[in-house]
């Protein structure tokens, strides 16, 4: 594949000694990885003028990024004067225009569609820019853009071509070109980008930068899966019905437990490991349900719950490549109850339709929405993604009785020291109809094989101390418990308390720098590092180790790494995710927790293990995302770093005992690793100094 280094691009372009469009536009685009555009305004014309540059941008998997300026009428400017919110005014605007695309001509039709697919293939995403005055709103007429290719190097450009049809087919219109590489172009192409990012970051003063409203994004996005080019409308189910993709094979497995589900009318629970396809094979129930209540007259609505807004969007994603775009209630009760209701209110006209919601367990467990759910009187099935989460009280309260079909996904489905809460969650979602675990998914391919490395580390003398003495009044606390003295807050204190000195080893840092050194060039990395800071004996705790892998892995070793944290909000996170995903702009990511569950990355094939809770819902999860599978990946590598406990003799049982955990976790890795006995013979003294080789 080409660079933007072997084009022939010249520094200036001119309507009439030059073709824009087809001596630089198209070129650029067809080897390019990310492009950013700002305009006055914007028409999906040009991208269909474009098309073949675009086209291929799509299918590499480029980026788009373009903030516009909406078209307002007359009255919307009156509806300014008037007081009415400017954001809401520009929302409306811009829905308008695509209420009445179904009189368009086709070809107007499928350049809208081309947007679609870009937009729900998380390839093109929309910011609205207008200036604010206490007289209203102006236009955001500025154009800037550059197109950046897979080896870092951008051209900006700047001049008076819009984004328009018009503009790139008979206007007189010329561009000035800055190629990064070139010493006399290279500041003013970093100026043009510093600009943009500005822009889109909604730091530019006397702008304002909003989200692409939600209600034209579904509207595009149905159009793109509606439509193909030319026009010819593709053999998805109508009325929102979803519809196994043609280029997606289940594997066997799959087809066996949907149907295991039939059989057991609708009600159970899928029980696969991180990576297997949980999120497919219950969107292939869904479609086979619809198909039966399809043939009956009826309609379905799908209730999909999940913990985390980053599932959402990956569920959003999925949904859509079945056919379905579905109303997600995130954010405001405003942003979303209105097309909720309307929605079921359609239910109940004309042929039969599917219904799809999809929602977080925050604001699943709301009053707001357990009143919308009350009201629901036609078949409705709920689909509980990571359904363990489900198991508290507060959310076991609010599991809908009306929903008649029920489907819960989980690769841990058991709640961790929570009997009751896992017993409530079987009652309810039914039997577990599969179990596929690790061992049995890597042999039939649906994950990658791994190598284990577990790196054992000495606690210094300090921690040694602390963890000793921490686990004297853990005896003396056991002891008591044992008497009927409730003790049990005072213990998971320490108990938790003595977990954070194992994990904020300080000789884990040193460890992980001689691991990261011998990966230094490889991409698609992940560091998991402990909460919080590192335990003190009094007062405050100290450093975070995600500061020092950060720290470490970035300045110390030069390698493009970022944080992955609750810090960092969704639209930075997707971000993220989409440069880590390139293999070069990030190598590194460093988290705490938030890559635990949720998120995919099967490009992912290197994870360092700083620290994990007992919990093995935890370790199986950040397992699993080195897993997955993705094309040229052959395996993937575990580096977990184990602190070893002082081995004072006073304390061997107790050590013993509250230590068996952390070793179990070692061996449930090492057991299902290609290099297993090398992986086991590392851990060998250790089971052996704590008589635990029954471990």
């Amino acid at each position: 594949m080409k660079d933007l280094r072997e084009l022939p691009i010249s520094d200036r372009y001119r309507s009439g000694s030059a073709d824009v469009v087809h001596d630089f536009y198209i070129p650029c685009l067809a080897v390019a990885t990310r492009y950013d555009r700002a305009v006055g305004y914007f028409t999906s014309g040009a991208l269909a003028v474009a098309a073949r540059g675009i086209e291929e941008l799509e299918r590499t998997g480029g980026k788009i990024r373009l903030v516009a300026s909406p078209n307002l009428q007359s009255e919307d400017v009156e509806a300014i004067k008037r007081g009415y919110a400017q954001r809401d005014v520009v929302s409306r605007a811009l829905t308008r225009e695509l209420e009445d695309a179904s009189t368009l001509a086709d070809a107007s039709v499928d350049r809208l569609a081309l947007l679609g697919r870009l937009i729900a293939n998380r390839q093109l995403d929309i910011k609205i820019a207008f200036m604010r005055s206490e007289r209203g709103i102006g236009i955001y007429h500025e154009k800037i853009g550059t197109i950046t290719d897979r080896l870092g190097n951008h051209v900006a450009f700047t001049g008076s071509l819009n984004e328009t049809e018009s503009a790139f087919l008979n206007n007189f219109e010329s561009v000035h070109v800055f190629r990064s590489w070139k010493n006399e172009d290279e500041k003013r192409a970093r100026a043009v980008q510093r600009d943009f990012d500005d822009l889109w970051l909604g730091e530019t003063p006397s702008l304002e930068v909003i989200e692409f409203p939600e209600a034209a994004r579904r509207k595009l996005i149905e159009l793109g899966q509606s439509r193909r080019q030319g026009g010819r409308v593709t053999g998805r189910a109508p009325n929102g019905w979803p519809t196994l993709p043609e280029s997606l094979v289940l594997r066997r497995y799959q087809k066996e437990t949907v149907e295991a589900w039939l059989a057991a009318r609708g009600l159970g629970i899928f029980q696969m490991a991180t990576g297997t396809g949980k999120t497919i094979t219950a969107l292939a129930a869904v479609d086979q349900l619809g198909r039966q209540l399809r043939a009956a007259g009826s309609p379905l609505v799908t209730l999909i719950v999940v913990p985390l807004l980053g599932l959402a969007d990956q569920w959003a994603n999925e949904l859509r490549d079945f056919g379905v775009t579905p109303i997600q209630c995130r954010d405001s009760w405003q942003g979303w109850e209105p097309d909720v209701r309307d929605a079921l209110a359609a239910l109940g006209s004309g042929e039969p339709r599917h219904l799809a919601i999809l929602v977080t367990n925050a604001t699943f467990a709301t009053e707001g929405f357990q009143k919308i759910l009350e009201k629901i009187t036609v078949p409705l099935i709920l689909v509980a993604d990571e359904m363990h989460n489900l198991g508290s009280l507060k959310l076991q309260q609010s599991l809908p009785e009306n929903a008649i079909f029920r489907l819960g996904l989980s690769a841990t489905p058991d709640r961790y020291m929570d009997a009751e809460g896992t017993v409530a969650l079987s009652e309810y979602f039914g039997d577990i109809l599969v179990n596929l675990g690790i061992k049995e998914a890597i042999e039939i391919g649906a994950l990658t094989p791994y190598r284990y490395f577990p790196v054992l580390v000495p606690l210094d003398d300090e921690e040694s101390e602390l963890y000793a003495d921490l686990t004297r009044e853990i005896g003396r606390l056991i002891a008591k418990a044992s008497s009927g003295i409730d003790v049990e807050d005072r213990l998971g204190q320490l108990l938790r308390k003595r977990a954070n000195v194992l994990g904020h080893a300080s000789g884990k840092i040193s460890a992980l720098r001689n691991e990261l050194k011998a990966r230094k060039g490889e991409p698609y990395q992940l560091i998991y590092c402990a909460e919080g800071g590192k335990p003190a004996r009094v007062g405050a705790s100290g450093a975070r180790q995600i500061d020092e892998a950060m720290a470490l892995s970035g300045s110390e070793l030069g390698i493009p790494t970022h944080p992955y944290t609750a810090a960092e909000d969704t639209r930075t996170r997707r971000e993220v995710l989409d440069d880590f995903s390139t293999g070069r702009d990030i190598r590194v990511l460093a988290s705490m927790r938030c890559l635990d569950e949720g998120v995919d990355l099967p490009d992912a094939r290197i994870a360092y293990m700083l620290a994990s809770s007992s919990n093995p819902r935890q370790f199986i999860q950040r397992r699993g995302r080195v897993l997955r599978r993705a094309p040229g990946k052959r395996r993937a590598d575990i580096i977990d770093f184990v602190a070893v406990p002082p081995g004072s003799p006073e304390l061997y049982e107790l050590e013993k005992k509250l230590f068996r955990r952390e070793l179990e976790r070692c061996i449930e890795f090492a057991q299902y690793a290609e290099n297993q006995g090398f992986a086991l013979s590392c851990l060998r003294e250790l089971r052996e100094r704590y008589d635990l080789m029954d471990v």
